[in-house]
C-alpha cells in the first residue's frame, strides 16, 4: 500500500440500495482539472463521493511545494474525517483532471453511516487502510532514497494504473514531474535525476506527457534496496 490506500472502494462495496440511498443525499458536482474539493484548515464537513476521475490529497511543505499524501478515484471518499469529528480538513483536495462528485453534507453522511451498519464497516475498513498506508509512507520518508521510493511508486501506479502498451507498463494518470516528485517527498530536481537514471538502464520511457515502465521486477529490487546498478 502506498497512495493509493485502498483496493476496494467505499461506493462500490455497497450494495444497490445503499448505494441508492447515499446518492439522494448528495448533489453531483463537475470540477475541471486542477479545482480545489476541498482546502486544508476550512471547517466544513462535507463528504464528496467520486464518481469519476482522480484527485491528489495534498499538504503544503515549509518551502512552499507540496506533499502528496494520497491518490483518490472513483468510488472512494474525500473530506469524511471532518464529517466524522468536526474538526478541521487535515489536508487539500485537488481534481488531478475532470471529476465529478457527489457532495453530502456532514450530517447527512453521519446519518446515513449510523442507520446502514454494512457501509459503517467499510468505513471502518477504509480508514484502516488508510491508516496502514500513511505509516508506510512516513517509514519510507525517513528511511528510503529518493530512488527507492520512486521506484516504489512506479511500480505502486504502474500495478493499480498500468496498460500494457509495445512492451511496457504506461502509467495511465495525468501526472506532471513535479507531482510524481511531491508524491514521493522530494525535489523536481531530485526526481528528474532518478528518472534518467531509470531512463538510462532502461528501466522507464519517459516523453511529453508520458511515463511508462519497461521492466518491473528491477524496480521491485531498487525499492526493496537491492540496487540494479543505479544510485542516487
Amino acid at each position: 500500500m502506498g497512495l493509493f490506500g485502498e483496493r476496494h472502494t467505499f461506493f462500490g462495496g455497497l450494495g444497490p440500495a445503499d448505494r441508492e440511498a447515499l446518492s439522494s443525499l448528495g448533489t453531483r458536482h463537475e470540477y475541471p482539472p486542477h479545482d480545489t474539493l476541498l482546502a486544508e484548515g476550512d471547517r466544513t464537513t462535507f463528504v464528496v463521493v467520486l464518481l469519476s476521475g482522480w484527485c491528489t490529497v495534498w499538504t503544503p511543505t515549509e518551502r512552499g511545494g507540496r506533499l502528496i499524501l494520497a491518490l483518490r478515484r472513483a468510488g472512494e471518499l474525500v473530506g469524511d474525517m471532518a464529517a466524522l469529528d468536526g474538526r478541521p480538513r487535515s489536508a487539500s483536495v485537488s481534481a488531478l483532471g475532470p471529476l465529478t462528485g457527489l457532495v453530502v453534507s456532514g450530517e447527512r453522511f453521519r446519518h446515513f453511516l449510523a442507520s446502514r451498519p454494512h457501509a459503517n464497516a467499510l468505513m471502518t475498513i477504509q480508514l484502516t487502510e488508510r491508516l496502514r498506508s500513511a505509516d508506510h509512507e512516513r517509514r519510507a520518508l525517513a528511511s528510503m532514497t529518493v530512488l527507492q521510493r520512486l521506484a516504489e511508486r512506479l511500480v505502486e501506479l504502474a500495478d493499480r494504473t498500468g496498460r500494457l502498451e509495445n512492451e511496457a507498463v504506461t502509467i495511465r494518470l495525468p501526472l506532471a514531474q513535479h507531482e510524481l516528485a511531491a508524491s514521493v517527498g522530494s525535489t523536481r530536481e531530485a526526481v528528474a535525476k532518478a528518472l534518467r537514471l531509470l531512463r538510462e538502464q532502461g528501466l522507464v520511457r519517459t516523453g511529453p506527457g508520458t511515463l511508462a515502465v519497461a521492466d518491473l521486477d528491477p524496480l521491485r529490487l531498487l525499492a526493496a534496496g537491492q540496487p540494479h546498478g543505479t544510485q542516487t
